[in-house]
């Protein structure tokens, strides 16, 4: 699917928002999403390699020679990284992140794993497995996902996504990490081409300096952060229906003041800490997954209802609103 350049700037923006990816523009024009699952069908390949003959130099004379070539190298698949007893949990992370760099960005402008947001947290899970399986280059959202699913087994580790909108040239430009809290320290996982714009170790007092930290990055490349959007932790359940919540703080970052904005993430760490207390809806049991069946069977299947997500915009309360999701009617749930 072309990201189009049909409306105005704002609803590009907004709709790139809501996707999570990591620019407005993958190298200066709209990049492609393979829908089509792995491996990819003709259409989606000659697709990409018309794609990048058109955003890079001679790029149509790279693509011709790398597809006639007979003598590329052989890529090495990195290993899902494993751990002893004894390794710690900053160790860990390291660990996780080098296998995430190791995956590489994808520089093609083509996207090769589709990812909804609004699939519950198992159908995300099963995306990250295939991800490890294809070692395929990924954006910063798969990064994100694929970082879930390896921290899953990290009990001591809560898991939350944190988002960028950026400003430079009059462009926006969006970006995405996984923040990571244990031990009373932050930090974050993810994938960039930027080194300082993904991994940040578990050293971070507080969820201010963590901001604070992406924020100097951001500088440091002349970029303007605009917004900053914080979701709340996540589940450690792989088989978990429940959505994850992407944006429940919501901070317009050039409307505040530097105490107003310490004020905003003191209290999204006091509303993500609340949430640890709260207990999550069980997994179905085996013997309910066979009751219910799959839901493409007929009109009979039961239709599942998302739970109520609340959003706070830079300190005032939204409305609460009740979303439903085509993909909560159709995911049969796999184990």
């Amino acid at each position: 699917m072309l990201r189009t350049t049909v409306g105005s700037v704002e609803e590009r923006d907004e709709e790139q928002e809501d996707e999570g990816d990591e620019e407005l523009r993958d190298g200066g024009v709209p990049f492609y999403v393979n829908r089509g699952g792995l491996p990819v069908d003709e259409e989606t390949w000659e697709r990409m390699w018309r794609h990048v003959a058109r955003i890079y130099p001679n790029g149509y004379t790279v693509g011709k020679s790398i597809r006639a070539a007979t003598d590329l190298p052989k890529i090495p698949i990195p290993s899902v990284p494993t751990y002893q007893p004894t390794t710690l949990v900053p160790q860990r992370l390291e660990a996780i992140q080098k296998y995430i760099r190791e995956l590489q960005y994808n520089h093609t402008g083509t996207q090769f794993f589709e990812i909804k947001k609004s699939r519950p947290l198992t159908a995300l899970m099963d995306i990250a497995k295939e991800m490890t399986r294809e070692a395929l280059p990924i954006k910063c959202l798969e990064a994100v996902i694929l970082g879930i699913y390896l921290t899953n087994c990290l009990p001591s580790v809560e898991r939350f996504p944190l988002s960028f909108k950026s400003q430079f040239s009059g462009n926006h430009f969006y970006h995405i990490v996984l923040g990571v809290h244990s031990g009373g320290r932050y930090g974050a996982l993810g994938m960039s081409r930027r080194e300082d714009l993904m991994f940040k170790p578990l050293e971070h007092r507080t969820l201010v300096d963590l901001v604070q930290d992406f924020e100097g990055a951001y500088r440091g490349y002349w970029h303007t952060l605009r917004k900053v959007k914080i979701g709340q932790y996540i589940s450690h359940d792989p088989h978990s229906v429940e959505q994850i919540e992407w944006k429940h703080s919501v901070l317009d970052v050039d409307r505040l003041s530097k105490e107003e904005l310490r004020k905003e993430l003191e209290r999204h760490t006091r509303d993500m800490r609340l949430k640890i207390g709260k207990p999550t809806p069980p997994s179905p049991t085996k013997d309910r997954r066979n009751s219910i069946g799959s839901p493409l069977r007929g009109p009979g299947s039961p239709i599942r209802r998302i739970s109520h997500v609340e959003r706070r915009h830079s300190g005032e309360k939204k409305a609460l609103e009740q979303k439903t999701s085509e993909d909560m009617n159709v995911y049969q749930i796999r184990v």
